[in-house]
C-alpha cells in the first residue's frame, strides 16, 4: 500500500472516489438518478452575471454555488435564478434543497427564500462562520 498527496485538481482521481460512494449507494440505497443542474443570467453582450448551479440526487437538490455579480446585486436576480433552479429540481422529485454558506456570504438571503439553518460550524482565526441550510419543499 502507498499513499499520495496530491495538491492539485485531479479529475481523475475525484472521478475514481466519487465512482466508489456510487457504487457503495447502490449497493445500501438505490440506483443514483444524479443530475446536474444549473441556472444563468446573462447580459446583453452574453456574459454570466448569475447563476445557481448544482445536482439533484436522492430527491435532493444540492447546491453547490451562487453568484451573482456586484452589478446586479440586489435586483432580485438571485432569487429569480433560484426559483427557476428550484422549479426544475421540484419538477425532477426533490422534496428538499440543502446548501452550505459562510456568514459573510448569503445566509440572510437563504432564509429569507425559506430555508432553515441545520448545523453551524463556529467561526475560528482566518475562518467565518459556516451555516448548512435545508428547505423542505411542500
Amino acid at each position: 500500500m502507498t499513499f499520495e498527496v496530491i495538491n492539485e485538481e485531479d479529475t481523475q482521481v475525484f472521478d475514481t472516489l466519487v465512482a466508489g460512494v456510487r457504487q457503495h449507494n447502490i449497493e445500501h440505497i438505490s440506483a443514483e438518478t444524479s443530475k446536474p443542474l444549473s441556472v444563468v443570467s446573462r447580459d446583453g453582450a452574453g456574459n454570466i452575471i448569475g447563476g445557481v448551479s448544482g445536482r439533484t440526487v436522492y430527491k435532493n437538490f444540492l447546491i453547490g454555488v451562487l453568484w451573482v455579480d456586484k452589478v446586479a446585486r440586489g435586483t432580485g436576480l438571485g432569487r429569480q435564478l433560484m426559483a427557476l433552479a428550484e422549479a426544475e429540481a421540484k419538477q425532477r422529485g426533490c422534496v428538499v434543497a440543502q446548501v452550505d454558506t459562510l456568514s459573510v456570504q448569503a445566509p440572510k438571503f437563504y432564509e429569507k427564500l425559506g430555508f432553515d439553518v441545520v448545523g453551524r460550524v463556529p467561526s475560528f482565526a482566518g475562518s467565518p462562520e459556516r451555516f448548512f441550510m435545508l428547505k423542505q419543499y411542500q
